[in-house]
């Protein structure tokens, strides 16, 4: 990955890590009844335990994909080479959250408009990114 190609992307990187890292606060706070608002703005069947173990078990991945686009905008910042890592990383997990959140809904019938925009965005972004870093290379 070129320094100029990611310099382009970092502001959607960083909007997007700092939106799920957002997402996932306001999911908690909500778990821990810290925070009182209808389960139906965090997801769709939030009253289904499975749906409940479903979201959570996205936890793990959008977390490591939001430390590992912040670190890499971090150590851009700081001119450290380690953002060539971690930034494609990142790129690749945000697809991945983004694609089997889009596969499990599109598998169970279900369309809400807003989550599928939601997780469509974490689908078409990288996906740009890497289209048009593959055609400058050719």
């Amino acid at each position: 990955m070129r320094e100029q190609d990611f310099r382009a992307i970092k502001p959607w990187l960083i909007a997007t890590d700092l939106g799920m890292l957002t997402y996932w606060a306001v999911t908690a706070a909500k778990a821990l009844g810290i925070l009182d608002i209808p389960g139906e703005y965090l997801y769709a069947g939030y009253d289904d335990p499975l749906m409940v173990i479903w979201n959570w078990s996205f936890f793990p991945l959008d977390l490591v994909f939001s430390v590992t686009g912040l670190a890499a905008a971090a150590l851009l910042r700081c001119g450290h080479d380690g953002w060539r890592l971690l930034a494609p990383v990142s790129l690749a997990l945000t697809w991945c959250a983004g694609f089997m959140a889009l596969s499990f809904w599109a598998l169970q019938g279900s369309f809400d408009p807003v989550w599928w925009a939601m997780n469509g965005f974490l689908v078409a972004w990288p996906t740009a990114f890497w289209l048009r870093s593959w055609r400058q290379r050719r």
